[in-house]
């Protein structure tokens, strides 16, 4: 219960639309149960053409009113009973939908607001959350999952309030009618409370089994179709299809168990009420023959006793439905309640441009227990060009990722002209650094927007400019729209070194004071390569930058090249320096046959 009322907190910004839902609900409920009395003088006066009997003393006002009824003629009675009727279905329809708008409208809010508040926290993460938790699932928890809450709220809060109301009326009905039979009638109800409680664990169980299912479809699904050049490259395709429909299949069998486990509720609740109301049938119709009760008395009784049936067997499935929306509500609150661990302090401050130098200072840094990086004193000029080498795994963008606050050395400090970068704000911090990855990223969107994205305030001139430095400008003109062009998914519809280009030309667009180009020629041909060098050689005159290169060739010429190995510094210098001194430059070089 503790999620469940966590997850109505949602409600409290919206407390006044949660308040009209509310009035309307106990207002259709009410009228509901009242209008059922319009069943007494209709049944016994007009199509009975008796008079009304009521086998208990009646409050004295009660007792003028249905006197004065008795002494109506039948057709007369007739006349006024049908505006009231239709007066009646009129406020029922207005009072239904104002209360469905209104429930309606406070479950879309709710779901927005989880979204938001989800996809909020999710941008907030530090990187290495990414690496512990699939796309897929992250997806799956935004949509899947809160679109099961938006059960919750309108279905489940709108019936518990509306089906309570109706079963609060009709009970107060029937037993003021006759409170023998109304005991007699529903005092076999509890027997349903312990196989509702039952099944509703199991639903909870079982909901919990298919949100995780799904997340997982979800994975698969991102996997796949993002990465649908290497299935097919690789002729993957049937394999692909096969394990996708597996997991569906799975999928669609955990939700028919969970569907069965659901429905079941609603059948056992009106057999129980149908029991009840087969007894009252008997007693009750005993009492009409015998005179004790008018029928139209009895016609009440009964039908507000039936009337039972439809709130308890609602009330049961809401269970169920809440039950499923608790387990998905779990699931997104742990990622909510995920602490972030790269956060911005209370009191950063907006850091000025680089003006003398970055400083790591004794850094450690790890992911878990794993250290990556082991004391690592390093001083970088402005101006300076320095070129991080090494095998794969030692730590060369684990290096760079700690400029922009990707992530948090686990010891030491980095320093921005004496400032520890972790009293500074995340935005002016970033403003500062432009990077250029082996790992694309580009958006489904114009190739205009994928350059300027960050500069929303760049015109078409300055786009062009980054694009013809960056050696792009000339593919982008052969491309059907040119600068329009919607590039698909991930840049699916430009190569490799196409989209190196645009990934450039947006970092010289921010026109950053510091750069790190992680590979960033790693995927351009040969001439490519020598142009968008000359560009990038150009683009660094003046400024910061760190450059990550597994081909030795492409840094010969910049001012200090850092040689990691094991996640320390083992040597830096020049290239012809490091030739002399350093052994393992040395062999890496003799491999790319460099020496």
């Amino acid at each position: 219960m503790k999620l469940y009322f966590r997850l109505i907190s949602f409600l409290k910004p919206h407390a006044f639309v949660l308040f009209l839902a509310v009035i309307f609900m106990l207002l259709a409920a009410v009228f509901d149960s009242v209008s059922f009395t319009v069943l007494v003088p209709l049944s016994d006066i007009v199509l009975g053409q008796n008079k009304i009997i009521f086998n208990k003393q009646l409050p004295a006002g009660i007792t003028a009113i249905v006197e004065k009824m008795n002494e109506i003629p039948p057709l007369t009675m007739l006349n006024i009973i049908v505006p009231i009727l239709l007066v009646a279905f009129v406020l029922k329809g207005l009072f239904f939908f104002a209360r469905t708008y209104l429930t309606t409208k406070l479950s879309q809010i709710v779901i927005r607001d989880i979204r938001d508040k989800l996809y909020n926290k999710i941008q907030n993460f530090s990187l290495d959350y990414f690496t512990q938790s699939a796309t897929g699932h992250l997806v799956s928890r935004i949509t899947y999952d809160v679109e099961v809450i938006k059960g919750a709220i309108s279905v489940g809060l709108t019936d518990i309030v509306y089906q309570t109301s109706l079963l609060v009326c009709f009970s107060v009905i029937v037993f003021y009618i006759n409170w023998k039979w109304a005991l007699m009638s529903i005092g076999i109800l509890p027997l349903v409370i312990y196989p509702i409680y039952s099944i509703g664990r199991v639903i909870k169980k079982i909901s919990t089994q298919a949100q995780e299912k799904m997340a997982e479809l979800n994975r698969k699904l991102f996997e796949t179709i993002s990465g649908v050049r290497i299935v097919k490259a690789f002729s993957m395709e049937d394999s692909e299809i096969k394990k996708v429909a597996e997991q569906n299949h799975s999928f669609y069998k955990i939700m028919m168990r969970l569907q069965k486990r659901a429905i079941v509720l609603g059948p056992l609740t009106q057999f129980i009420g149908a029991c009840g109301g087969i007894l009252v049938l008997y007693y009750g119709g005993r009492e009409v023959i015998n005179q004790h009760i008018s029928f139209g008395m009895f016609v009440l009784f009964l039908g507000a006793l039936l009337s039972l049936v439809r709130p308890c067997r609602r009330l049961s499935e809401v269970y169920g439905i809440n039950q499923q929306a608790i387990a998905a509500a779990k699931r997104i609150f742990n990622v909510l309640d995920t602490p972030i661990k790269v956060v911005e302090s209370e009191g950063a401050v907006d850091i000025p441009l680089l003006k003398d130098r970055i400083v790591f200072e004794n850094v450690g840094f790890g992911y878990g227990d794993e250290l990556v990086l082991k004391d690592i004193d390093l001083k970088i000029k402005k101006g300076e060009v320095v070129a991080l080498v090494g095998a794969s795994g030692v730590g060369k963008t684990s290096l760079v990722n700690l400029i922009p606050r990707f992530y948090d050395p686990t010891s030491g400090k980095v320093e921005i002209d004496g400032i520890d970068i972790k009293d500074v704000s995340f935005k002016s911090l970033r403003k500062q650094i432009g990077i250029v990855t082996q790992d694309l990223v580009l958006f489904n969107t114009t190739v205009k927007k994928n350059i300027a994205y960050g500069r929303e305030d760049a015109n078409d001139e300055d786009i062009i400019k980054a694009a013809k430095t960056a050696e792009a400008h000339e593919f982008i003109m052969d491309l059907p729209e040119g600068y329009d062009t919607i590039i698909g998914d991930m840049g699916m519809k430009l190569s490799g070194g196409q989209k190196q280009r645009l990934a450039i030309a947006r970092a010289i667009l921010n026109n950053p004071p510091i750069l790190i180009l992680d590979e960033a020629t790693s995927q351009l041909d040969a001439e490519s390569t020598r142009l968008v060098q000359e560009a990038l050689d150009h683009l660094l005159v003046n400024r910061t930058g760190f450059i990550i290169a597994h081909r030795l060739a492409t840094v010969k010429k910049v001012s200090r090249i850092v040689v990691l190995e094991g996640g320390r510094i083992v040597d830096q210098g020049t290239h012809e320096e490091l030739l002399v001194k350093c052994d393992l430059y040395k062999r890496l070089s003799k491999l790319e046959f460099l020496i």
